[in-house]
């Protein structure tokens, strides 16, 4: 079973995930030997939702790579919904209605799945390695029939025709997600100081914040 394993393709983005991780484990054997003391045992409001929002956004940056490098992930999100696969039938050249039109090309997607899609929902297919965008336009025929309308909106140049490779074209086999390949932060938080008192900011004064746990040899890398 597990020469099987070995002879598998590594994935496109495993040595990516290991130099982060890398770097997260340095970064952290770093500040253990500057002496600076462990994590402490509760952190203010702020540091909390912060370390919760950079988990939330690396789990789902995994689940979107390891869906994107394996096929059997990637059948798992289709069958959700939260992807689907297709054979371009038709593309035509539209464009945007703005002072500088930019291209934006109507392309027909004809699928057996049945994608959770509704009025401008983005969708997302790898080019060259990095994501670019469609916009849910309709259903060509209906929802049964599996011909979905998506206007390409990114990755296209600067020029007013679209650069070579960068729309699909008829005949190619797609698969778009309708989640985030790069997940992207959420909005800044306030400093601890200008949050409300219910999440530990003023008024008042600052509590003296929890001793950390002390060094332990397995603190000492």
């Amino acid at each position: 079973g597990l020469d099987l394993l070995r002879e598998l393709p590594e994935g496109a983005r495993v040595e990516e995930r290991w130099t982060r991780d890398r770097w997260s484990f340095t970064a952290h054997r770093d500040r253990v030997a500057a002496g600076e003391p462990p994590q402490p045992r509760r952190d203010d409001a702020v540091t909390a939702a912060n370390k919760l929002a950079a988990r939330e956004r690396e789990q789902a940056r995994l689940e979107a790579q390891e869906a994107l490098d394996d096929p059997l992930v990637m059948a798992a999100r289709r069958l959700s919904g939260e992807a689907f696969a297709g054979e371009v039938v038709d593309v035509v050249m539209a464009y945007s209605e703005s002072k500088r039109p930019s291209p934006r090309p109507l392309v027909t997607v004809r699928t057996d799945d049945r994608p959770h899609l509704g009025e401008r929902v983005k969708a997302y297919r790898s080019l060259g390695g990095k994501p670019q965008t469609a916009e849910f336009v309709e259903y060509a025929a209906g929802p049964e029939d599996g011909l979905l309308v998506l206007r390409i909106m990114d990755k296209m140049g600067r020029g007013k025709e679209p650069e070579p490779g960068s729309v699909p074209e008829k005949g190619d086999r797609l698969c778009f997600t309708l989640f985030e390949h790069e997940p992207r932060g959420g909005a800044k938080l306030p400093d601890p100081e200008e949050t409300p008192w219910t999440h530990g900011g003023p008024p008042g004064e600052e509590p003296a914040p929890e001793p950390a746990d002390p060094v332990t040899e397995e603190d000492v890398l």
